[in-house]
């Protein structure tokens, strides 16, 4: 028989967790299994992550324009102040939206960067930081609710796409949906760090970068350029080509009657139809 004693658990400095990022996304990583496999997984399919980008910022901003409390938040930039706004409710065409849509289409495309550098995990804590109104400069304070809901809005679409996928293999489509998954969820707990109480007997000794920067900017470097070209036309494009719907259609206003089918969120719901040359979101 066996009487080895079983190994003793790996010892984590509870302190650490909260005032030391690294420690935190060590723990995380090994929590959540996030390891080698991942990164290859990550770094073989950022292709197919990046053609779904203009879909899924669409659908979103779709999402959070149909409930009051998140729309006005592009008014008041404060999800708790329920002040009505003075100007009309702002829609997908008008200019602070698609402002909007830039950034989300940036932040999505840096989960496409190197994830074994710290670099990458710092810009995740910037935006989890970046949402808790403790930006000194034109704070945004979203509560975590908003921000939980639609972290698990853009993984259900992200889950749908790409097991839909017409012509990865389910080995790649799995290995890429559980890498995605568990970047996510640790950008989940990066909004939960700066929102919710935990650790807050170590509030003095945490460190922060400067959160300075002007939107669009990380310390001198601009990130993002003006609102017109391109970014406008991704969208646009991303949308003619069938994978999401109109910026111009109305956005649904009640549960489909019992019996009828609810429309996919799914940018490839129509992709077993089509030929796949006709959509551009998976184009070479």
């Amino acid at each position: 028989m066996d009487y080895r004693m079983p190994p003793e658990p790996k010892h984590v400095d509870r302190k650490l967790l909260y005032v030391n990022l690294e420690e935190r996304i060590k723990y995380l990583h090994h929590m959540l299994d996030f390891g080698a496999a991942d990164v290859e997984a990550l770094m073989n399919g950022h292709k197919y992550i990046k053609q779904l980008i203009p879909a899924v910022v669409n659908l979103v901003y779709k999402k959070l324009l149909e409930c009051d409390i998140t729309s006005r938040a592009f008014h008041t930039r404060n999800t708790a102040d329920e002040t009505e706004p003075e100007a009309d409710y702002l829609h997908e065409e008008t200019p602070q939206i698609q402002r909007r849509k830039m950034f989300l289409r940036w932040y999505l495309t840096r989960l496409c960067q190197d994830p074994t550098t710290m670099d990458f995990w710092r810009y995740l804590n910037k935006v989890g930081m970046m949402h808790s109104g403790q930006v000194r400069r034109s704070p945004l304070n979203i509560e975590y609710i908003h921000l939980g809901a639609c972290m698990g809005y853009i993984q259900d679409i992200w889950i749908e796409a790409m097991m839909s996928h017409p012509h990865l293999s389910l080995r790649r489509k799995i290995a890429l949906v559980r890498a995605v998954n568990k970047i996510l969820w640790i950008q989940n707990d990066l909004f939960a760090r700066y929102h919710c109480s935990d650790g807050d007997e170590f509030w003095d000794d945490m460190s922060f970068m400067s959160f300075e920067d002007q939107e669009g900017y990380i310390g001198d470097k601009k990130i993002l350029g003006s609102t017109s070209g391109s970014s406008n036309d991704d969208d646009r494009s991303s949308i003619s080509s069938g994978v999401a719907p109109s910026t111009h259609s109305a956005a649904p206003s009640s549960i489909p009657p019992r019996g009828e089918a609810k429309p996919s969120g799914c940018p490839f719901a129509e992709m077993g139809k089509q030929n796949s040359t006709e959509t551009k979101i998976w184009a070479n």
